[in-house]
């Protein structure tokens, strides 16, 4: 067995053992004896570690600052904390719809059990995306899934500082995206047909569809905005991160106007808002609950327009932009889409909010 410096090997334990130096004595006593691990590999470790500490403490012989040798060592060793315990903290720090992420921790607990997050394998993850494959569910759905996992995971092993490969890397999912649907878009008839529906319906949750079809924004960022991000004045709405919701890119931050149907339905939920929320229902405990938003205006949707959904006016809008011609790079601009285009597209400010405002009046209903 190699010999690790500072130690001693007595009945199958590794312990820290050095003589300390004269200036030190006062604050250590003549010797440091202190157990480390029965593992060779992992004893050294903790003994060089140990020693760096210690010399750090006495490096000054005229201010020797003393440590606490356990409490440092027990610092160490690696940390045993449960997978629910390591969700709570991350979904504590992000703000986020916690719905997605939950979902995928009950069904992967209740498969492979709520355990030490260092202990979970390769195999427990291909049993999570078996399980869901066999129950039916999408191969997007289960890519989102595994997606909420891996983030917990990644989470984890960086604050537990654990060198382990992620078990939700690279995995594959049989089939996926062969099952995807082509998501319809709305022809001009059918979204006049909405917006005067929802205008004269006395319903926030239908006003939603004249605001994200005008404006092509994502049903977070209308459902999360606050009063303040609104000015009626000028017509405009700032779609920005707050504390009820973060943005989903660094694109996503504009200033967006408000023409036609947009303004009109605005103008509504505004008259029915209190406080300092547009949509005050689905800001439930400091979050916004957009999955709620998003599943009572799809359940009118698809009954109404042949199994439309809310996301397809956000198609749709890209599609009328680009039926009149409009930049590339502009329409990104308006949808707080990542831009492809090269590097170029994304330097300088980008368009002025009248240039904006000049293509949504030009694609206006």
């Amino acid at each position: 067995m190699a010999h690790i410096p500072y130690t001693i090997f007595r009945s199958g334990t590794f312990y820290y053992n050095r003589r300390v130096p004269k200036h030190a004595v006062e604050a250590y006593g003549q010797f440091i004896r202190q157990a480390l691990s029965q593992d060779p590999d992992e004893a050294a470790a903790y003994a060089e570690r140990l020693s760096n500490v210690l010399e750090a403490s006495w490096v000054n012989p005229s201010c020797v600052k003393p440590v606490d040798v356990a409490a440092v060592v027990e610092s160490f060793k690696p940390r045993s904390v449960l997978l629910s315990e390591m969700s709570e903290e991350y979904l504590s720090l992000r703000r986020i719809d916690e719905t997605p992420p939950r979902s995928a921790l009950a069904t992967f607990i209740s498969l492979a059990g709520n355990r030490d997050v260092a202990g979970y394998t390769r195999e427990d993850a291909k049993l999570f995306v078996c399980h869901l494959l066999k129950r039916g569910n999408k191969t997007a759905t289960i890519r989102r899934r595994i997606n909420s996992l891996s983030a917990i995971l990644n989470y984890a092993y960086s604050e537990l500082d654990i060198d382990k490969r992620n078990p939700f890397t690279r995995l594959l999912i049989q089939g996926e995206g062969e099952d995807s649907l082509k998501r319809g878009t709305f022809t001009n008839d059918q979204l006049k047909q909405g917006y005067d529906k929802a205008l004269s319906s006395g319903s926030t949750v239908k006003l939603l569809m004249p605001l994200l079809g005008e404006t092509g924004c994502r049903l977070a960022e209308i459902v999360g905005l606050k009063l303040e991000d609104i000015d009626l004045q000028e017509d405009l709405i700032h779609i920005r991160p707050n504390s009820a919701r973060r943005l989903k890119t660094p694109n996503s931050t504009r200033t967006l106007p408000l023409v036609g149907y947009a303004k009109l339905a605005i103008e509504q939920v505004i008259q029915r808002s209190e406080r300092e929320w547009l949509f005050p229902r689905y800001i439930k405990g400091g979050t916004c609950k957009a999955t709620h938003a998003s599943n009572a205006l799809n359940k009118w949707l698809k009954r109404d327009f042949e199994g439309m959904t809310a996301h397809c006016l956000r198609h749709t809008m890209r599609d009328r932009l680009r039926a009149l011609e409009c930049p590339n790079d502009l329409i990104d601009q308006i949808g707080g889409w990542r831009t492809v285009g090269g590097v170029g597209v994304s330097y300088g400010r980008g368009y002025a909010v009248e240039q904006v405002r000049e293509w949504l009046q030009r694609a206006c209903l």
